[in-house]
């Protein structure tokens, strides 16, 4: 198993008060947003191939309700990209899978998973792109 990217994760309780920071200040650009109900669910932010992604405590609640109660706590997920999950399943042996192989609407398949120290990593691997 090949790891491609680490990725933090920001679990926030609001996403747009954040924004101008990242946008106007360090100049990331939004790549990528997802709506929950009239606000921002979810966000990823990119400059220089570097991502920076944001989650509100409620949309991550509705998502992934069993890491909810996990993140009451926590601020920061680890979001790792993979070259095989299937290849990190079998790394992981019997480690306890907080969230069992999921699909997602963008292409990836997820797991997650609580290290010895508490921290959330949440492990994808994505669909290639289309040509």
């Amino acid at each position: 198993m090949k790891i491609l990217r680490n990725t933090p994760i920001e679990i926030v309780e609001a996403i747009e008060p954040l924004l101008p920071f990242w946008t106007e200040r360090l100049g990331f650009e939004k790549t990528v947003e997802v709506p929950h109900g009239d606000k921002l669910g979810f966000v990823i932010l990119v400059r220089d191939g570097h991502q920076v992604m944001m989650q509100t405590r409620a949309s991550i609640g509705e998502d992934i309700a069993v890491l909810a109660p996990l993140l009451e706590k926590r601020t920061v997920v680890q979001y790792i990209d993979v070259d095989s999950l299937d290849a990190l399943l079998a790394c992981l042996g019997d480690w306890k899978l907080l969230l069992p192989p999921r699909e997602t609407f963008y292409g990836a398949r997820e797991v997650a998973v609580q290290d010895s120290a508490g921290f959330l990593l949440v492990f994808a691997e994505h669909k290639p792109e289309k040509p």
